[in-house]
């Protein structure tokens, strides 16, 4: 290859693929190959970079400057022989790939399509060549432009994007970064001999975002020449540089304030929560969270963790609504944009443009030089002040202000003492955690006392300073502070607290310390701690040597130095205990296709079960694995990864236990997968399942030492014992827990990894598929129907050519899935050849449409197709039918009124106009003149910006806000407020997702605040419409609500303007207005059809004195006033308004915006000093109550729309106390609920019972029983009612009101008091939620939701109390439908059960049911024990009988009163009957009433002939299919009178359904002859094996009837016996099954149904096992 090959793609010049590696340290070129074996590269990365080679030119040999076909590069050694399928599969980019339904070549892209290739993986190819020699045409075998390629259907246009994480898969180890391919090649060199491209790899080092070079590090002067030539010699490692202190707080910092130590507690916690808890105010928090963000990371100084912003959003840390700001000062670690030049720039140069607020920039820079120096935002690490000064990052100026601390410079606030000081004195007040060395702000209790669980910071520095020549360890040779080293890892917490505190009382000295450390490094070092990767934690030398893993000589040469980590873990036999062998990994197709496990299932080529076993194996043998990226993840990263998806994350993460361990809930500990199984905790089959996976893949996992242990260790330990090893030993159907999908095959995990196969360039196991039998077979005569049939279509590369139906439904217009669905619905008559052109055509035509540029419109930012503008409902189909067919132009469709205003808006306030002189000026420029206050000026600016464009009115130009600041119609200190509204527009960044997200969601996910965000939509609605940023335009209301850009509620809100929604001001009348408001007092000039704000001429002249005071006015005002506050730091005090306003109690935002309300007289000095006092107050007596888990205020009671406005005024005002609140009724409810079903009262003892010992007494069945339960831990607590107690699951299990078998799905339920996790953002959510997103099966959840609103209402798992319905639905806890499902009490609502009268009921319906306990209050469900049949009643039931006067117009008793005791004893009643009917008065299960109906029911069949239907074994008459319930009164009495035949009952299938049989399995055809044969005779042939056999057979049994399938007869057992339909050995066990309760045993893997069939028989369930 040489400079030829620099060619042009479309319109992009580009060279060939990256050929190979430079390495700088050595000036060596080596291959691709070479690299990944020398552990220059990931072998992910070096296979990607080689399979981008193959899919664009070739395989390259950078050395011999050849190119080489796959096969010769690897006889030629230039790539291993390991990679060569993979390669093969990829250099079909160029050679083509074969059509399935065609057999002809087609691209790479058009095989996506047909799903031939992976979309990640395609992906991956199209933008290698993209990016190189273009797109590549398999037929012409030439590489063509991108135009060209989407004009042959080779490419479809908009299909890549660089934002795409599926691409960056690249990974960069100069800078450390993943790329994709485009930035990779950016990355890379022109060799000027070859013209290839190479990748320079140089000695690289961690910085604060990305990777930084030894020749940086020099050049920035952190090490000197002789540390960098020995860098590049090899004679010191980048490890033992970085053990250099000074290298270290260059590239890591000295560490900011981390969290708050609370002294008196001695508990660390993060800045936000101790603001949350009310310990820190927020302007004080807001400003030590910022001051994290600009020197490095956020921390969390509890678990020691350090997050980027937008992760400490993911992870909680943090709250969304510091996201803005936050973000803001991390920019101060990653770098401004500068909007004059484009270029990445440094706070200091941000701060010099006035990027940024002066006072905001230097308590950042402050903060960064007291954390190790000022951070270098393009080379991501501090810098020495002298380089820092050279780059221009500092000035000499800059330096004498902070030098220099006064008021200015003194940013930060010290709640203990309530002075203001800068970040390095803050930090000298602070405390070390000698846990972690983090640095700590102290909250000081009033004694002031020494506490020694924290080091003071004097005493740090103190160490810092000692310098020690270490002679041993891992800093020998070195000289360390004794700090650093009393820090390192050969001291714990404990050992570091004992030293500082006897230096601290004089009994050691410095040098003494030194003894003392140097004596515990020695020691130490002989008992070196050296740390080997397990399989999530670090292990030990020493606990592999207690594992009998490693022996006591090992550990000695690892000691002792004579043996390296590496050396250890190379020994086959030891890594096989820290790592494994690989889990069965992926699927392999027969076309060498690799797909995960999830995928595979997704696409139908795995049955759930089988897909969900595998899963389950890798989770619990290690991790989940991506078999195409060779990556492997924990359970919750995986569902993150998209490599399984969320509905079967809660099965996963049970599974994943088997690794990490199980909790103990007797005693919290940590216990192993065959401990959970003696304890109940996990089902046998499942928990045998699992361990046979862990040992079939490498021995049993010790979850405490998190590394797998030998099988006599296993023993000692108490993980294994002899008896479960000789069931694994000897494979049965028991163990046989793992399905072969290929010959349908039980087996175990072993046997099935022995029947995968390797992956040669990754190593991993998979499961081969020998064929994809879901596809839709193509026969000749289909195909030569669509070859005849020829289409017209009118655009596209089809156009006005020859084409048939066959060329259309084989194109890149259709993905696979869509064309195997027409291929389906065509083969089954469901769909016409005329229909299905319509279809495809419309599917071309807009995806046409969209491309053409004649039919696209200019948005606010970018373009959009009329296709798009017609979905959304801006033009109507006459004008959409009229454009595409050339009827009118796109600048006839811009002249209509209504879709220029959606496209381009209808006109912002664009400048004011002075009256009478009509002299027009920008807003801007207004502000300058002091004719508009700042805060006007702002909030009209914003409204520009949100709404589209910067408008500067004289020349009528529209700028982006990047635009204007060039164009100096805004200042730069407008410019970051401006940026972010006009974010309204350009879209939000969501930090849990990475995803664009409109204003009204960013407002959702509280990113900004909740009124600007009502002030920005309401104007942008003013204007047009709510924007949708990813087209830019404005959008109809229905449009926007369904993109769920906007809400009912904000309408409503909008809608009905307050004061909070009037969010502009009016300088002429000093009213507050909407936008719509101050646009309806504008004056739209007639040459540009702006509007302008007209304001009197006056105003210019003298508005600025008049109207407005200067910042020394407001200080000398402020500072007049003296305010008393009762409570907080100041209670007692007389402080002045300035003094209040610029404490710890106000952020920056509040401060401005009482100055900016006070300069423009919107506000007076009273009412400013009410509002401080009122936050104030606020802040620091925050009423709290106690909710189901969390403490619940005041204010979250009233946002939940619990208490009204006038209660919680006065909890405020002190008239009413909230204490008093909280025992309302209607609160309570909220709070504690209404009480679930808390135990059952057993009739007549009125013995009461927990519904677990019910269970165990037999008087509740194990399903009912733990229904009950659930709906106990979804609702608030699990329930003991004889000590009236409330426990959590885990307490419950400890006390033992629930047993281990039930543990682990009443946690599951309790996720609905404490919230489920989103496995995609981390965040908490609601039950219903959690249903969305598949972590909750809909059934299950439903009758959790049901259980919660019967007992007081939906649970909000982030405030811990119930809420009201339409509460909930507005938080998205319910929504209408849902809410229709449960209040309407629908069957699918009913998931309870009445143990007495066997009737399914909705909870709510059961609750009725119950009766209260007298004592507790508890309610408890009655539950009658049976007891024998009396042939005789007692005199009470036979007065109450002989009392009751009934008339039955019917028989003899036809117009007469009668007693019903006679009734009953008529001759009309047979004895049976009458017995029953006073059995079940007697038991409370009927009421007088409902006996009176039935004897009606009866005497009126009789006396009229009675009406009967053939049942299973006998006649059944209509009077026992009403009193069954089967038929209601109105058929009943029709059925009497005639009107209802038998013929048409028998038709009747909702009746048919409980007379006949229900449908089962009646016997086998075998599909190769086609024969029919009945179970018994399968059994006999050897086509079903007897376990089988007999479940099925018991299944016929239990639906009515055993089937003869030859001779389509229904025969009884006895009959079938008889006829050897079944053999009579079966006689006995088919004859049990005439039950109503009847459960098939699970056989194990064999029975792929298991049928469970529950009276009444209607609720019958078939649940799919494995296949």
């Amino acid at each position: 290859m040489a400079n030829q090959d620099m060619k042009q793609n479309g319109y992009t010049q580009v060279h060939g693929p990256v050929a190979g590696i430079f390495l700088e340290k050595t000036k060596e070129k080596m291959t691709i190959y070479q690299a990944m074996k020398k552990r220059l590269l990931k072998p992910g990365t070096a296979l990607a970079l080689l399979e981008a080679q193959a899919a664009t030119v070739g395989i390259v040999d950078p050395i011999n400057n050849r190119i080489l076909p796959v096969a010769d590069a690897v006889k030629e050694g230039i790539v291993g022989p390991e990679m060569k399928e993979k390669l093969f599969i990829a250099e079909k980019a160029i050679s083509g790939y074969v059509d399935p339904y065609t057999n002809q070549i087609i691209s790479l892209f058009q095989a996506m399509q047909k799903d031939l290739v992976p979309r990640d993986y395609g992906l991956r190819l199209l933008e290698a060549q993209i990016a190189t020699k273009g797109l590549f045409d398999p037929i012409e075998k030439t590489h063509i432009s991108v135009e060209s390629a989407i004009q042959k259907g080779y490419y479809e246009k908009g299909l890549l994007n660089d934002q795409m994480s599926e691409l960056k898969v690249f990974y960069n180890p100069s800078s450390q970064e993943n790329l994709n391919y485009q930035n990779f090649l950016e990355k890379c060199t022109v060799e000027p001999d070859t013209g290839l491209l190479l990748l320079s790899v140089c000695i690289t080092f961690k910085g604060l975002r990305r990777g930084i070079s030894s020749t940086e590090l020099f050049a920035s002067k952190i090490i000197n020449k002789e540390t960098f030539d020995d860098l590049q010699k090899g004679k010191t490692t980048t490890q033992d540089v970085m053990l250099m202190e000074t290298v270290k707080d260059y590239l890591e910092g000295k560490g900011s304030i981390a969290g708050i130590a609370v002294l008196s507690s001695n508990q660390r916690m993060s800045i936000y929560q101790a603001m949350k808890q009310g310990i820190l105010m927020p302007g004080t928090a807001l400003v030590l969270l910022e001051a994290q963000a600009a020197t490095g990371f956020m921390i969390d100084p509890v678990e020691n963790k350090r997050f980027t912003v937008d992760e400490a959003i993911k992870n909680k840390l943090v709250g969304p609504e510091y996201h803005a700001k936050l973000s803001s000062a991390e920019r101060a670690v990653t770098g401004y944009k500068d909007p004059y030049t484009g270029e990445t720039i440094s706070l200091f140069q941000a701060l010099s443009k006035d990027l940024i607020i002066k006072e905001h920039g230097i308590r950042l820079l402050e903060a960064q030089i007291a954390t190790g120096g000022i951070i270098d935002p393009i080379n991501s690490h501090r810098l020495p002040t002298e380089i820092a000064f050279k780059r221009g990052y500092f000035n000499e100026e800059m330096n004498a202000i902070l030098e220099d601390s006064g008021d200015d410079t003194k940013g930060f606030f010290d709640p203990n003492s309530e002075d203001n000081l800068t970040y390095l004195q803050l930090m000298e007040r602070c405390v070390i955690d000698p846990v972690t060395g983090l640095c700590l702000l102290p909250l000081l209790d009033k004694s002031h006392g020494l506490n020694f669980n924290f080091i003071d910071y004097q005493t740090k520095m103190a160490l810092k300073k000692q310098k020690v020549k270490v002679t041993c360890g891992k800093y020998m040779g070195m000289t360390v502070s004794l700090w650093e080293l009393l820090m390192s890892e050969y001291f714990d917490a404990q050992q570091r607290q004992d030293i500082i505190q006897k230096y601290k009382e004089g009994m050691l000295t410095i040098e003494m310390i030194i003894t003392t450390v140097m004596e515990v490094i020695e020691k130490s070092v002989k008992m070196t701690k050296i740390v080997i990767e397990g399989i999530r934690e670090t292990v030990t030398p020493r606990q592999l040597v207690e594992a009998d893993i490693i022996t006591e000589n090992v550990l000695e040469d690892l000691n002792k130095g004579k043996k390296s980590v590496k050396d250890v873990i190379e020994d086959e036999n030891v890594n096989v205990y820290l790592k494994g062998r690989d889990s069965i990994a992926g699927i392999l197709l027969p076309d060498s296709q690799i797909m995960t496990i999830y995928q595979a299932r997704q696409k139908r080529l795995l049955m759930p079960g089988t897909a969900l076993i595998l899963l389950e194996a890798q989770a619990a043998t290690g991790f989940i694995i991506d078999p195409i990226g060779n990556r492997k993840f924990s359970v919750d990263d995986a569902v993150k990864a998209k490599i399984v998806g969320p509905d079967v994350c809660q099965k996963l993460r049970s599974a994943e236990k088997a690794v990490t361990g199980y909790m103990n809930p007797y005693d919290g500990k940590t216990i192993s997968l065959f401990q959970a199984m003696q304890k109940d905790l996990i089902v046998k089959d499942h928990g045998i399942r699992l361990l046979e996976a862990q040992i079939a893949t490498g021995g049993i996992i010790d979850p405490v030492n998190s590394h797998r242990i030998p099988v006599h260790v296993a023993y000692k330990r108490g993980f294994f014992s002899e008896e479960m090893n000789q069931i694994l030993s000897d494979p049965s159907d028991d163990t046989k827990g793992f399905f072969d999908p290929n010959t349908h095959e039980n087996l175990t995990y072993l046997q099935l990894i022995a029947r995968c196969v390797t992956d040669p360039s990754t190593g991993l196991c998979l499961l081969p598929l020998k064929s994809r039998s879901h596809k839709i077979d193509i026969d000749d005569n289909l195909r030569e129907t669509f070859k005849r049939t020829t289409v017209t279509v009118k655009y596209g590369r089809f156009r006005d050519k020859h084409t048939t139906l066959w060329d259309l439904i084989n194109s890149e217009y259709l993905s696979e899935d869509k064309r195997q669905e027409y291929f389906k619905l065509f083969k089954s008559k469901k769909i016409t050849t005329e229909h299905l052109i319509v279809t495809i055509l419309e599917i071309i035509e807009s995806k046409e449409l969209k491309l053409l540029a004649d039919l696209k419109f200019k948005t606010l930012r970018g373009e959009v197709s009329v296709v798009d503008l017609y979905e959304l409902g801006i033009v109507n189909e006459k004008t959409y039918h009229s454009l595409i067919s050339g009827k009118m132009t796109t600048t006839d469709v811009m002249k209509m009124d209504s879709v220029r205003a959606y496209l381009q808006g209808k006109g912002c306030v664009a400048g004011v106009i002075l009256q009478p002189s009509n002299q027009k000026l920008s807003i801007y420029e207004a502000q300058k003149n002091g004719i508009l206050a700042p805060g006007t000026a702002l909030s009209l600016l914003e409204a520009q910006a949100a709404t589209g464009f910067i408008v500067e009115p004289l020349k009528n130009k529209k700028l982006t806000v990047e635009q204007a600041l060039r164009e100096k119609i805004i200042n730069p200190q407008m410019y970051e407020a401006l940026l972010t509204a006009e974010r309204a527009i350009t879209g939000y960044t969501d930090p849990y997702t990475g995803q664009k997200i409109s204003l009204f969601q960013a407002m959702k996910k509280e990113l900004i605040v909740k009124q600007h965000g009502i002030h920005l939509l309401e104007a942008q609605i003013a204007t047009g419409g709510v924007i949708d940023p990813q087209t830019c335009l404005h959008l109809p209301l229905e449009a926007a609500y369904r993109k769920g850009y906007f809400d009912a509620e904000l309408n409503k809100i909008l809608s009905d303007p307050t004061d909070d929604t009037k969010g502009f001001f009016d300088p002429n009348t000093q009213d507050s207005l909407t936008y719509m408001g101050m646009l309806g007092r504008c004056l739209k000039d007639k040459e540009t059809g702006l509007f302008f704000l007209p304001l009197k001429e006056t105003s210019k002249v003298t508005g600025a004195k008049e109207n407005m005071y200067t910042d020394t006015e407001i200080k000398n005002e402020f500072d007049k006033i003296a305010v008393s506050v009762s409570v907080g730091r100041y209670s007692g005090k007389s402080v002045s308004l300035w003094d209040l306003i610029h404490s710890g109690y106000f952020t920056e935002d509040q401060q401005l915006g009482f100055i900016e309300k006070y300069r423009t007289k919107q506000i007076t000095i009273q009412t400013i000093t009410s509002e401080v006092i009122s936050t104030i107050e606020k802040l620091e007596t925050p009423q709290m109550t106690m909710g189901l888990r969390n403490p619940v205020s005041a204010q979250e009671l009233l946002d939940s729309d619990i208490i009204d406005a006038n209660t919680f005024k006065q909890v405020k005002e002190g008239k009413l106390t909230f204490e008093a609140v909280t025992q309302y009724k209607s609160v309570t409810g909220y709070l504690k609920g209404t009480g679930s079903i808390a135990g059952i009262q057993i009739s007549p003892s009125q013995k009461v019972m927990s519904i677990y010992e019910a269970k165990k007494e037999n008087l509740l069945t194990p399903g009912n029983a733990l229904l009950l339960l659930q709906a106990q831990a979804a609702t608030g607590w699990v329930i003991d009612p004889l000590k009236n107690k409330f426990y959590t699951v885990d307490e419950a299990a400890r006390e033992k009101v629930i047993g281990p078998d039930v543990h682990e799905q009443l946690l599951s339920a309790e996720r609905a008091v404490t919230g489920y996790k989103n496995p995609y953002t981390d965040a908490t959510i609601s039950l219903f939620e959690a249903m969305n997103e598949q972590l909750v099966q809909r059934r299950d959840g439903i009758h959790l939701l049901e259980a919660q609103i019967a007992t007081g209402g939906i649970i909000d798992p982030n405030q811990s109390h119930r809420v009201p319905i339409h509460t909930a639905i507005k938080r998205g806890y319910l929504d209408e439908e849902m809410s229709r499902i449960l209040l309407n009490t629908t069957e699918e609502a009913k998931g309870y059960f009445d143990p007495n009268t066997k009737e399914n009921l909705s909870y709510h319906q059961l609750i009725k049911r119950c009766e209260k306990d007298p004592k507790t209050g508890l309610l408890l469900l009655p539950v009658y024990k049976e007891e024998s049949h009396l042939l005789h009643t007692d005199e009470q039931i036979q007065l109450a009988f002989k009392n009751k006067i009934i008339t039955i117009n019917a028989g003899k008793f036809k117009n007469k009163e009668v007693t019903l005791w006679e009734v009953l004893l008529s001759e009309y009643i047979s004895e049976q009957k009458r017995e029953q009917l006073i059995q079940q008065y007697k038991s409370r299960k009927m009421k007088i009433e409902d006996i009176i109906e039935i004897l009606t029911v009866i005497i009126t069949e009789v006396s009229s002939k009675e009406r009967k239907f053939k049942g299973l074994r006998k006649q059944v008459s209509a009077s026992e299919l009403y009193e069954s319930k089967i038929i209601s009164k109105q058929l009943f009495t029709q059925i009497i009178q005639g009107e209802v035949t038998e013929e048409n009952v028998n038709k009747m299938e909702s009746i048919q359904k409980y007379l006949g049989a229900t449908n089962c399995i009646a016997g086998v055809r075998v599909e190769s002859t086609k024969k029919v044969m009945s179970i018994c005779e399968a059994r006999n042939s050897g086509l079903l094996t007897p376990g089988t056999s007999l479940v099925l057979l018991e299944a016929q049994a239990a639906t009515g009837f055993v089937i003869d399938p030859v001779n389509n007869k229904k025969l009884s057992v006895e009959e079938a016996v008889a006829q050897r339909v079944v053999g009579n050995e079966w006689k006995s066990k088919l004859l049990v099954h005439w039950r109503h309760h009847f459960i098939v045993p699970s056989t194990k893997k064999r029975s792929h149904c298991q049928i469970s069939w529950n009276s009444p028989p209607r609720s019958t369930n078939c649940h799919r096992r494995h296949n």
